[in-house]
């Protein structure tokens, strides 16, 4: 299977998922499940689910538990997205080519939907079958999750960022907030993805948590790469956004040729750190290179 059918394949069986538990037929509030899911279904490409999948495989495994980990990775996502647009946060009108979820609807449902979102991230994990016969197990990603998504990861990450903006910061201030805004939960995603297969030894963990960081910190430079090189129709937002807030970026700190060569010292990085994996891993290492070569 390419990557391009893994993509898709794991694509469709997220989105399955979250269908079934989005299902708003008997909720006494339908215009909030109406913005929920037009934020989780608004042309995501559900990077964190197909790593975390792509995990779950380099261990061989397809535990159902896999399934809803993905899940809850999504919609954690999808809901500090709903939060990031808001006109307190980044103020943005677009995200994925359309209007951003407090413009589409109002700001208090965008709020809501935003918090429903993360709850509901947690229902799921907490309340799967599959992992009743495995509470530490669960209990491990659920501790993960919570952590990467709150003061100590992405939340913590986005206060440093709005505090930041129009400020100057080192190189190694702007990898630290990155490892907490985008790179905490793109790390809970693979190691969800091995938690929830049950087959992962401590070295494997230790090399997966390194792969992680890398490919984290290389997601975030190339979006700073976009964010000058790209347009606002590829990218489905503002171009240019980073800039005309005076934020600090990859790009800004070392010029547009240094954030390309960071962003492939980063990527070679990750390789290396699956070096104890065989092709098992192939989707791993492939998703690596995608990262920092896609166009939005």
């Amino acid at each position: 299977m390419s990557l391009q059918q893994f993509i898709h394949v794991s694509q469709s069986r997220v989105d399955n998922t979250l269908t079934q538990h989005l299902n708003a037929h008997d909720s006494i509030a339908p215009r909030l499940y109406e913005a929920m899911q037009y934020s989780v279904f608004n042309g995501g490409k559900r990077i964190r689910p197909v790593l975390l999948y792509a995990t779950a495989c380099a261990l061989n495994s397809d535990n159902p538990l896999v399934d809803t980990a993905a899940c809850s990775v999504e919609l954690i996502h999808a809901y500090s997205l709903i939060h990031d647009d808001l006109p307190a946060m980044d103020d943005d009108d677009l995200r994925r080519g359309k209007p951003t979820c407090h413009i589409a609807f109002d700001e208090a449902t965008a709020i809501l939907a935003g918090d429903a979102l993360q709850t509901l991230a947690f229902e799921l994990l907490t309340n799967d079958p599959a992992g009743q016969n495995h509470p530490a197990q669960v209990l491990q990603m659920t501790s993960r999750l919570a952590k990467a998504s709150g003061a100590a990861g992405m939340v913590g990450g986005q206060a440093f960022d709005l505090d930041s903006t129009g400020k100057q910061l080192s190189l190694d201030a702007l990898m630290q907030m990155h490892r907490h805004k985008t790179g905490a939960l793109i790390s809970a995603s693979v190691i969800l993805g091995a938690l929830a297969s049950g087959n992962a030894s401590a070295v494997q963990l230790t090399a997966l948590e390194h792969y992680a960081s890398c490919i984290g910190l290389a997601f975030q430079i190339k979006d700073d790469i976009l964010d000058v090189e790209s347009d606002t129709a590829t990218l489905g937002k503002q171009q240019g956004a980073d800039q005309s807030l005076n934020k600090a970026t990859y790009t800004s700190i070392l010029g547009l040729e240094k954030a390309k060569h960071e962003a492939q010292t980063q990527h070679q990085q990750a390789l290396a750190a699956l070096d104890i994996f065989g092709p098992e891993a192939d989707n791993l290492r492939q998703l690596s290179a995608y990262i920092i070569e896609r166009n939005k």
